[in-house]
């Protein structure tokens, strides 16, 4: 397939800042602009979005802020999801559903292009699987814009590796957007780390935190987690934040942790984990301590 090797070379940044909740951080244009000029300068390139992030806002807020200062705009990597047609006050759908259809597609793209005031899209995810995705069709569409010069890369989101592998057949993708964290360890075990591995292509990872889980959650799991964390946090001098990431990052498929704070300080914390190299065993005691058993 050598075909499929075009698409490997768009590099991410080490750490990915996420914007799913940025519609909930209350800054002003301004504010948002030196929160992404920060970001720059701690060495974080790549933005992380989607079309239905804060209700269908955050795209605009974040393109906003790239209007008022356009230079940032070729200093990073605008990635963006679509294929979910989420229920809101403007899009009264009967029900949320999933939709990868050529003319769906298309329209959320463009939508992109001019909520974030760019003229091409680095990289472009399918959110979820679509039970009903006609694969052919969909790498069609992937292609017909890409020739059009509207999104450079393309890839999927939450895919299992049989559908990653059904559509990567097609055309090429990048990535696999998948949830890891110290309480979400899916991944480790249904394969689609492996193929990661197996195809030379660098997953990104949501949820690294588990959500903020791993600080407040008052479950037996997230506290059981969170005391081995915190000894080998202590160990090693840092925050459990960085731990996380560098938990994350350890894992040979070489992955782009996403962070999801609009406090730069935590993103601060998740570009440390670059300088630690965590040693196998402590990798291990979290994987014990979030399994609640021994390895077998």
């Amino acid at each position: 397939m050598s075909d499929l090797t075009a698409a490997h070379h768009l590099e991410l940044s080490p750490i990915v800042a996420g914007l799913w909740r940025i519609a909930d951080w209350n800054f002003s244009v301004q504010e948002r602009a030196r929160w992404i000029e920060q970001a720059l300068e701690l060495g974080i390139t790549s933005f992380d979005l989607a079309d239905i992030y804060g209700s269908y806002r955050a795209e605009g807020l974040f393109g906003d802020a790239l209007k008022t200062v356009p230079s940032l705009r070729d200093r990073m990597q605008l990635v963006t999801k679509c294929g979910i047609r989420l229920r809101a006050a403007e899009k009264p759908y009967r029900l949320n559903h999933y939709d990868t259809s050529a003319t769906y597609v298309r329209a959320q793209v463009e939508q992109s292009l001019r909520n974030l005031h760019a003229d091409q899209l680095d990289l472009v995810l399918i959110h979820r699987p679509d039970y009903l995705m006609d694969a052919a069709a969909l790498a069609d569409t992937f292609a017909t814009l890409t020739r059009e010069g509207k999104v450079a890369h393309w890839g999927v989101s939450n895919h299992s590796t049989t559908q990653f592998a059904l559509l990567h057949q097609h055309h090429p993708l990048l990535t696999n957007q998948l949830e890891l964290s110290p309480l979400q360890m899916n991944a480790l075990d249904d394969g689609t780390l492996d193929q990661a591995q197996q195809l030379g292509l660098r997953p990104m990872i949501w949820s690294p935190l588990a959500g903020g889980r791993l600080f407040t959650g008052a479950d037996e799991h997230a506290q059981r987690v969170r005391a081995e964390m915190s000894a080998i946090a202590a160990r090693y001098d840092v925050s459990l934040t960085t731990l996380a990431f560098a938990w994350v990052l350890r894992h040979p498929s070489r992955p782009y942790p996403i962070t999801g704070s609009g406090r730069i300080e935590s993103v601060r914390e998740a570009v440390l984990a670059l300088d630690i190299k965590l040693e196998a065993e402590d990798w291990y005691a979290i994987w014990v301590a979030s399994k609640g058993h021994g390895v077998p």
